[in-house]
Parts: structure tokens; C-alpha cells; sequence
């Protein structure tokens, strides 16, 4: 039996005056799966992403996310999301708690139920004995990880995580790697995310797309793609190669 598609492209396309960012995307992310887009600066992701979380309307093409059309469902796509920026968007005066709560506020989610989804959010990402101190006293590591929770709050069944590990040294690093695992394995949830770290892709994710100048240019698990390029090659050697 196939597995249902959580995220589907065909022929996606975005200009901006004579610049084609993204060309011709077509792609498919199954349910449940961890899915990296990988590319050089430029590429095409974020440009990607935008236009799968309705912030930004397709040139031309058409795309679904959770079943929803992006043009014609946006506000279906918007609850069936979540979404961690590059950069760090909690607010620094508040605390983990505060942040939770406005999260929640966004997505009528109420008050009692609420209150008890921070609660079990803040324990998820080990972040329980924190939770009411301020963000701007955490670490690169808890921020993206307290972002993480703010974006899973009203437990959507996609989930886009832009660079999330972007700055972040390398225990931060295989923190938050163990709390997508983990997000994956018990939730169930379709995550996409890019990254620049050929070790993040081929640690977290099953497939990768590799964008290059707009386009898809492979398509494949890490595995597959290393065969494709050579005896003994990785994930960063199939990087170069493609891109």
C-alpha cells in the first residue's frame, strides 16, 4: 500500500522580474518522513519554502501541503503547518512559558488545554526546569529548541524547520538532532528542512533534493546518491558533484 503524500509540488515556479528562483519544482514528501533540501546560497530553498507556507504566491505551478492547495487553502495550510525560521524569532523578554502561551493564543488553542500542551512541550524539549526564566538567558541551542516546541504547539502534521541548527556549536547541534528524531518517532510528523551540513542531512533524513540555480537536480536517500557519484564518495562529495 502507497504511502500518502504529505507534501506535493508539480511544476512549482517563482520569478521575481527576470530571476527564476525556484524552476519547475516537482516533488513529493511522504508522510511521515524526514526530507532535507540541500543547495548552495541561492539555490532556490527558502524561496521554496515560502511558497509551501503561503508567504509567498507561486509565479506559475501548483503545490499541496497536508491535502491543502496552497493557492486556494491557504488559510487549511497555515493550521496543518509548523514553522521554524532561520533566524531566531522567540521573543527575549518573555519567558519559554510566555512565548508558549502567545503560540497558542495564534491558534485558538484553549485555555486549559493550552496550559497543559506548554507543559508537556517545555518537559518534551527538556526544557521544564526553564520554562519561566527569560529567553534572552538561553543558549543558541534552547531558543531553536523552544521554537521548535512553539511550532509543534498546535501538533500540525507538517512541519518546516529552515537551517535550524544554523550558528549552533556541536552539542547544541546533536541536541535539537535528538529532539526532531524524537518528534518524528512520536508524533508521526512530516518534517522539511534545509540545511548547509552534509552530516545534519544525512543523520536526520531519509531523502534528499538537491537545488541548484532553481532546480531539482537529484533526488535520492544519501545512500543512493553516494553510489550514484563514486566508490567511497559522501554526502558532501554528491553536493559538489550536483551543485
Amino acid at each position: 500500500m502507497p504511502v500518502p503524500t504529505a507534501i506535493e509540488t508539480r511544476d512549482l515556479r517563482r520569478e521575481f522580474g527576470a530571476v527564476t528562483a525556484v524552476d519547475s519544482l516537482s516533488l513529493d514528501v511522504r508522510s511521515g518522513e524526514v526530507f532535507g533540501l540541500l543547495g548552495p546560497n541561492g539555490a532556490g530553498k527558502t524561496t521554496t519554502i515560502k511558497m509551501l507556507i503561503t508567504l509567498l504566491p507561486p509565479t506559475s505551478g501548483t503545490a499541496t501541503v497536508a491535502g491543502h492547495d496552497i493557492i486556494h487553502e491557504p488559510r487549511q495550510v497555515r493550521r496543518s503547518i509548523g514553522y521554524v525560521p532561520q533566524l531566531l524569532s522567540s521573543d527575549g523578554a518573555l519567558s519559554a512559558r510566555e512565548n508558549l502561551d502567545i503560540s497558542g493564543r495564534l491558534y485558538h488553542i484553549p485555555g486549559a488545554e493550552r496550559r497543559e500542551r506548554i507543559d508537556e512541550a517545555l518537559q518534551f524539549m527538556g526544557l521544564a526546569d526553564v520554562g519561566d526564566n527569560l529567553v534572552r538567558t538561553f543558549s543558541g541551542g534552547m531558543v531553536r529548541r523552544l521554537e521548535i516546541a512553539q511550532a509543534m504547539l498546535h501538533a500540525p502534521p507538517v512541519l518546516f524547520l529552515d537551517e535550524p541548527t544554523v550558528g549552533l556549536d556541536p552539542t547544541a547541534r546533536h541536541a535539537v538532532w535528538g529532539h526532531i528524531r524524537k518528534l518524528r518517532e512520536r508524533e508521526g510528523t512530516t518534517i522539511l528542512l534545509t540545511t548547509h551540513y552534509m552530516d545534519e542531512a544525512a543523520e536526520l533524513c531519509e531523502r534528499v533534493g538537491i537545488m541548484h540555480l532553481g532546480k531539482l537536480v537529484a533526488l535520492g536517500t544519501p545512500e543512493s546518491l553516494a553510489v550514484e557519484v563514486g566508490p567511497g564518495a559522501n554526502l558532501d562529495d554528491v553536493f559538489t558533484h550536483f551543485t
